[in-house]
């Protein structure tokens, strides 16, 4: 089963935090163990599996969650979203590959040594144009690792013809990620209302997504922007320090 964080309130990135356990619909937390004798014997109906952790009610005042787990949906039943929204959306990236950029006629030119940076215009880049003319911001922060794989080269090489059309795409490595406590799992945020998370199967292809203004979700993923943004590094920039797989 896999493991979501959802947010922390400590400094030291250890405890105490939440986690969310999307099979179950389930939250995982983690604090210290109580110890106390005298909380320990007023517990009721332990049963022998039962362990029990301390928070701040700060913890679960700003992130446990204040609706129903949300359904997973498909990608394209969030479509309009990417014309409709008001002022900003912005993504964060967290794959070492996408089955459709491998599956895509781009991916084998790129294999080739092909340049796929200047590409003719497509429907994406279009709304792009169109909607940043407007004034919006489309916006995008993708995690690399180092050495970075050939996925992630890819999106490099691939995001600079999205870049001139007006999408400012930057650049993180995963290692400062970790440190900054980012989340491990795509999303959309749309006007920092509107969270809409990916769900991947193990081949890295898209099965759906979770949508949700749940505010403890939209609180984690603007918070998580705000971190990714201030340390990312635009495109150009980041692409000429790249270090590439033996």
């Amino acid at each position: 089963m896999t493991l979501r964080f959802i947010g922390t309130t400590s400094d030291d990135g250890d405890c105490p935090t939440l986690y969310e356990i999307p099979e179950t619909e389930e939250i995982l937390v983690q604090g210290d163990i109580e110890t106390d004798p005298q909380h320990l014997v007023a517990l009721r109906d332990v049963k022998p599996s039962e362990a029990f952790v301390r928070v701040p009610r700060s913890l679960l005042t700003r992130y446990a969650p204040h609706t129903s787990a949300p359904e997973l949906r498909p990608f394209s039943s969030v479509s309009h979203l990417f014309s409709e929204f008001r002022h900003t959306a912005w993504r964060l990236e967290t794959r070492r590959g996408y089955a459709s950029d491998r599956n895509s006629s781009k991916w084998k030119r790129f294999l080739a040594g092909e340049d796929i940076a200047h590409d003719p215009e497509n429907s994406w880049r279009e709304n792009v144009r169109v909607q940043t003319s407007q004034g919006k911001r489309f916006e995008r922060v993708r995690l690399v690792d180092e050495p970075a794989t050939k996925g992630q080269e890819f999106l490099l090489a691939s995001g600079l013809s999205n870049v001139a059309s007006g999408e400012d795409i930057r650049n993180l490595t995963r290692a400062d990620a970790q440190q900054l406590r980012l989340p491990d799992h795509d999303f959309w945020l749309f006007d920092s209302k509107i969270v809409v998370r990916f769900a991947f199967d193990e081949d890295d292809t898209t099965l759906g997504v979770y949508v949700t203004e749940d505010p403890a979700d939209v609180l984690a993923a603007c918070q998580a922007r705000d971190a990714a943004w201030h340390h990312a590094v635009p495109t150009g920039e980041f692409q000429r320090g790249v270090r590439s797989p033996a």
